[in-house]
């Protein structure tokens, strides 16, 4: 007799590929229509789940994992952040979490590059103007931006993504400076030459554009609180395509609406899928509704990480991209 399937929940729509490849292996339960869960409905999923497949939007707080039915041992984020689980009490609870890091490198750093060029340069500007038949031609003061070759790019978060980008960002002729935890390799800061601080407030207040790529921790919530983006220059950009919550909004949006900032590309937003109106209502603010990772390579590399490691689980070995409290 073939051994039972381990039961699934799937709580979003995930590509066709991934979710044909969960049914062959797994008895998953997929989410045809695509809507969010509600809690109610999160906590009914971890009640007759053995494995649950969540994405960023999903919040698996103690609450929720609190009503987990003793069979719930895995639960595999679909997603390479997790600020969205409550990572501590499901360790606790003897719940593995996992993700999927590393597939959505390229992907966000192409995002990110794209802001530092679109921002200063005005594109978004530029194609409203087309699109609204205002263009009347060519003129020598007319629509002007800010050249980013030979300026100072300071990363926040020099991981993956923060390293993609600083690669990206040097072939433009940007200068490279990052603030981590810790310094990178030598030969990675050789390769890029790129220069390390320890003091953020130090970087900050001497970057032209600054690129948030960091995770969202308790540690990194408002990173960029109103003090330290008012040591920012005046003609400083700032973007950001990893988590909203990194960045005080309220703050943000009030120094660009004063003229205290030149500009902004967030794909991220502290409170999504609210985003504050000060921002949509300015002219210099680029804002994307968190596409960073969103191709369809990515997505599919997303979802056969979350196979592997639920296979890897269900075969009794721990699973390659096992997030444990300490990482955190």
């Amino acid at each position: 007799m073939p051994s039972k399937k381990l039961k699934v929940v799937v709580t979003r729509r995930l590509p066709d590929a991934v979710e044909t490849r969960l049914r062959e292996l797994f008895d998953a339960e997929l989410n045809v229509d695509d809507a969010p869960f509600t809690a109610e409905q999160l906590a009914e999923a971890v009640q007759r789940a053995d494995v649950l497949v969540p994405t960023v939007t999903d919040r698996i707080d103690g609450r929720i994992l609190s009503r987990a039915g003793d069979q719930l041992r895995l639960i595999a984020q679909f997603g390479a952040g997790v600020d969205n689980i409550d990572v501590a009490t499901a360790v606790q609870r003897g719940i593995t979490v996992t993700n999927t890091p590393g597939v959505l490198t390229e992907d966000t750093a192409d995002m990110t590059m794209a802001l530092i060029l679109a921002v200063p340069r005005r594109l978004i500007e530029g194609v409203k103007i087309v699109e609204a038949d205002k263009f009347v031609g060519w003129s020598p003061t007319w629509m002007m931006g800010r050249r980013i070759w030979g300026k100072r790019l300071g990363i926040i978060g020099m991981g993956r993504i923060g390293q993609a980008v600083a690669r990206r960002a040097k072939a433009f002729g940007l200068q490279i400076h990052y603030h981590n935890r810790r310094k990178v390799a030598p030969h990675i800061e050789a390769e890029l030459e790129a220069t390390y601080w320890d003091s953020l407030d130090q970087m900050l207040a001497r970057m032209d554009i600054v690129s948030v790529n960091c995770p969202h921790t308790p540690a990194t919530y408002h990173l960029l609180s109103a003090r330290r983006l008012a040591l920012l220059k005046p003609h400083a950009y700032i973007v950001n395509t990893a988590r909203g919550e990194v960045i005080d909004e309220a703050a943000l949006a009030r120094m660009l609406e004063k003229g205290e900032l030149a500009g902004a590309g967030l794909d991220v937003f502290e409170h999504e899928p609210a985003i504050n109106p000060k921002l949509k209502k300015l002219a210099n603010v680029v804002l994307l509704p968190h596409m960073g990772s969103g191709t369809i390579e990515g997505r599919i590399d997303m979802g056969e990480k979350v196979i592997i490691n639920i296979k890897t689980f269900a075969d009794g070995h721990k699973p390659p991209d096992r997030v444990i409290p300490a990482m955190l």
